[in-house]
């Protein structure tokens, strides 16, 4: 005879176990994307401000427009190869996330 109660009671338990994990992985992940995103900070700020004191010291307005056109290349590219780090992180942290439910889905098809 089928047991319907134990069933449903096995089946929310491993359910509320992969939440608690897929949590644990996301705490994780989100704050590997919060350091990631604090270092970029720290040395976007770095680079601008050295950037800043160059241009202070630029004995032209030929020599502070090479500067200006040297930061902002090399601003844009930290930025896109930092937007791409910061993606490739969030689709790890979703599937990451997702890898303790992917047992339950095939048990309940």
């Amino acid at each position: 005879m089928p047991q319907p109660f134990e069933d449903a009671n096995k089946f929310g338990k491993e359910f509320l176990d992969a939440n608690l994990k897929s949590l644990a992985t996301l705490s994780k992940s989100v704050q590997a994307i919060a350091v990631e995103a604090g270092e970029y900070t720290k040395k976007s700020f770095e680079s601008g401000s050295a950037a800043l004191e160059k241009l202070f010291s630029a004995k032209s307005l030929d020599k502070a427009f090479e500067i200006q056109t040297d930061f902002a290349k090399q601003a844009y590219e930290g930025f896109v190869a930092e937007a791409t780090k910061l993606g490739e992180l969030y689709v790890e942290t979703a599937r990451d996330a997702y890898k303790p439910f992917e047992g339950l889905v095939t048990k309940t098809k």
